[in-house]
């Protein structure tokens, strides 16, 4: 199937995980894709792993001159971007009483701010027919201890959804979100935690997922590309929620 022939697809956050795996599928299906990332090397590893119709850019989410300087560099590649990927970010934890002013910000500049502003940067060279899918979270469904900051920069995340696609339907530009649940990715590494503590995390919470396991990444690059190709061309302003059913079997 070659869905996305001659399109090109800009991911956010699409060095690892579920971005990653997302820009393997759009390539697979005929796109090519633009992924940005922290760090050059993340950043160079990944589009050598995902080969020739893959650019990579050097941009971080939850600095704003890096977003501010986002069209102009991938303007160097393509002038139409038909499907951006809001995917970039990462979890903190902490309680109400450790949480400190540093982690609060660097959450809500990286999930809120970096959200809405590469959406504000990238719409000028998206079109009608174009799609946006935003990464939200199932934190948002349910109540999680020290998840407190975390939930509600997804929250607003969340928001985004509705009030974007109201806006973006003159355009004729979809909006949708992707909600997912617990899937294999890096995303404990920023926590602080050991190798050994994250390994004790997971297995706390497998026994609690209706399917007994993590989703895989691919699970959730299905679902997204399913959002950004012409099989939804009907869906707009909802999120999909892709974890097992573990926010609402409980």
């Amino acid at each position: 199937m070659q869905r996305f022939k001659n399109k090109y697809a800009l991911i956010t956050g699409g060095t690892n995980g579920m971005g990653f795996s997302t820009a393997q599928q759009f390539i697979k299906e005929g796109g090519k894709v633009i992924i940005t990332g922290r760090t050059s090397e993340t950043v160079n590893k990944a589009a050598e792993q995902l080969g020739m119709n893959s650019i990579g850019i050097v941009s971080n989410a939850g600095n704003m001159g890096d977003i501010l300087s986002l069209q102009e560099q991938v303007k160097q590649y393509t002038q139409n971007i038909d499907f951006l990927f809001v995917n970039a970010g990462y979890g903190k934890f902490a309680s109400i009483e450790s949480a400190e002013e540093s982690h609060f910000d660097e959450l809500f500049n990286m999930l809120v701010k970096g959200t809405f502003f590469t959406v504000q940067q990238i719409l000028p060279i998206m079109k009608g027919g174009s799609a946006i899918v935003l990464n939200t979270s199932i934190v948002t469904e349910m109540g999680m201890q020290n998840f407190s900051v975390y939930s509600a920069a997804k929250a607003a995340v969340q928001s985004f959804i509705k009030t974007f696609a109201a806006e973006l339907t003159a355009k004729d530009i979809r909006v949708n979100g992707i909600s997912p649940g617990y899937i294999k990715t890096n995303g404990f590494n920023n926590t602080g935690l050991n190798h050994e503590q994250i390994e004790g995390v997971i297995q706390s919470i497998i026994p609690t997922i209706p399917f007994k396991r993590f989703g895989e990444p691919v699970e959730i690059a299905n679902a997204v590309l399913f959002l950004a190709s012409q099989e939804a061309s009907y869906i707009h302003g909802t999120e999909l929620t892709v974890d097992a059913g573990i926010s609402v079997l409980r």
